[in-house]
């Protein structure tokens, strides 16, 4: 195979040009015949046997060729291709939207009084410090931040942390479009989904003079160049692509018993033809529908063993438009679709070059409480497939100026522990304790997220609430704790046993502070767990 990447190229007597197709050689009227080109994005097989001769073809910029030998002379030729300047991707001229998310059900309790990307992960960052910090590591810094439930929090958070403390955007900026009704009959709803989100605020991107607009999601962790993403948009002339990744298909923890429940169902699921085009896309797939989007994942770089175990493509619900193109679709061709992945996407695939782009590393759609609980303890491991740890990609976060963590006489083994904490004489095993956690004497934390606390209580005020009778903020003395998501200012006393011994998988039980979601049990924010309880 020869690639046309250079101006020319010379072909000796005895050969001839033909054009390959991923899927095999051309069959023309001419009678050529060749062995079967096997295709993909990382492989094509050489021609072994040729039969007839074929006339030479006209060339084509960034057009794969066979060379073939017939059994008859030819004279030597040099036949000239034009070159075509690959345009570089500007972030300058791309800019992003962050979707705030919706009600976040999914993620209840912890999302009660915060929005899905203000809760809190990996110990001092918030989950929408991903998506931020992958844009400005990526130069981009036109950046939109669209909010609608429980926003208090979030807004604070991004001023706090984007505005004026030490993060450079240079000409750029970030906007927290909150979700507003107006007159007039568009006007009179809040946001209905994904894209009637986009939809409602458009107009400001348009107006900021970008050719692309990437859209992403606030509850995922993964560390991305987005420019990469968006030269491959650009070099494939793409109106839409999507970033795809492999999924598996295990069975969800919660549907153990239901063999067509799989994890893969989560997601919405594409095919694509051998050019990386999207040619099919299922919303969430389930049964019948769901065995149907398995595709062969070693043309995008598996392995057999990998392919078998994650047999599906799934989009990460990250997107990139040229901005004219998803100003027409969300305005004139489909106005009343309110969601990307369920409407807009299936629709505009039938007439628009939607492609794939294949992001091989980490990815984690961390939406629901199983997948927020696994993704936050893998962090502890010794090596860790994803960490915030990285000086070339730092991720971002609020500065909060607080001392060091104070230890006394603990035993920790693999642990987050992050700033501003009091450990005295504790046991704390595969955990992450946020700042400002008061662990006392004779707690034991196993297999638990701590999201620590928003203030301090002085000695002097632990004392007193101590004398009333009351529980402070922080895990009093002789707890015991496993499996476990303790949500941010809570208050656990002394001698509380914490370890859903019953396997319970789901409860409600707000009166008394806490839930149980897929046999995790999460204690409330601001929460009161009393001296002596057992959950």
């Amino acid at each position: 195979m020869v690639a046309m990447d250079s101006c020319f190229v010379s072909l000796k007597s005895n050969t001839q040009l033909m054009k390959g197709n991923w899927g095999g050689l051309d069959r023309c009227e001419n009678g050529f015949y060749g062995e079967k080109v096997r295709g993909g994005f990382n492989e094509n097989v050489w021609i072994k046997s040729l039969k007839y001769e074929k006339k030479a073809l006209k060339l084509t910029p960034n057009v794969a060729y066979a060379v073939a030998t017939p059994n008859v002379s030819k004279q030597p030729m040099t036949i000239q291709v034009p070159t075509v300047p690959k345009v570089k991707a500007n972030p300058k001229n791309v800019a992003s939207i962050i979707l705030g998310g919706g009600a976040g059900t999914h993620l209840f309790p912890l999302t009660k009084r915060s929005a899905t990307p203000a809760v809190p992960v990996g110990g001092c960052y918030r989950l929408i410090d991903i998506p931020m910090s992958n844009c400005i590591n990526s130069g981009i810094n036109k950046i939109f931040v669209l909010t609608q439930f429980n926003s208090a929090s979030l807004n604070r958070h991004i001023s706090r942390t984007y505005f004026g403390n030490g993060v450079t955007f240079g000409e750029g900026f970030v906007e927290v479009l909150a979700a507003t009704q107006t007159s007039g009959e568009s006007g009179m709803y809040w946001f209905q989904g994904t894209a009637d989100a986009v939809r409602q605020f458009i107009w400001d991107a348009k107006n900021r003079n970008v050719e692309n607009i990437l859209i992403l999601a606030g509850d995922h962790m993964y560390r991305m160049d987005y420019m990469d993403f968006v030269q491959n948009h650009i070099d494939r002339n793409a109106d839409i692509s999507i970033s795809c990744a492999a999924v598996d298909d295990r069975a969800k923890v919660s549907y153990l018993f239901n063999p067509l429940c799989s994890r893969a169902s989560d997601y919405g699921l594409v095919k694509l033809d051998s050019r990386g085009r999207i040619i099919q896309f299922s919303e969430k797939p389930k049964g019948a529908n769901l065995n149907a989007m398995r595709v062969d994942t070693t043309s995008f770089g598996l392995s057999r063993e990998e392919s078998l175990k994650s047999p599906y493509i799934a989009s990460m619900g990250v997107y990139v438009f040229k901005t004219d193109v998803l100003l027409n679709l969300l305005k004139w061709r489909y106005p009343s679709s309110n969601d990307f992945g369920s409407e807009i996407i299936p629709a505009a695939i039938k007439d628009h070059n939607v492609q794939a782009f294949m992001f091989r590393d980490y990815w984690e759609d961390i939406g629901t409480i199983k997948t927020f609980y696994d993704a936050n303890l893998a962090l502890t491991e010794e090596f860790p497939k994803f960490e915030f740890y990285d000086p070339k990609t730092p991720f971002y976060t609020s500065p909060r100026f607080l001392p060091p963590t104070k230890i006394d006489r603990c035993q920790i083994v693999d642990a987050i522990i992050s700033h501003g904490c009091f450990l005295r004489e504790c046991s704390i095993q595969h955990s992450i304790v946020g700042e400002r956690s008061r662990l006392d004497y004779g707690v034991e934390l196993k297999d638990t997220i701590m999201m620590g606390a928003d203030n301090y209580q002085t000695e002097l005020e632990i004392t007193g609430l101590l004398a009333e009778g009351k529980v402070p903020v922080g895990i009093g003395p002789n707890t015991k704790i496993r499996k476990c998501i303790i949500d941010k200012n809570a208050k656990i006393g002394k001698d509380v046993i914490i370890m859903n011994k019953d396997g319970v998988q789901e409860a409600d039980r707000p009166e008394q502070g806490f839930y149980i979601r897929s046999g995790i049990t999460i204690v409330m924010e601001k929460a009161t767990i009393e001296d002596g309880t057992v959950i």
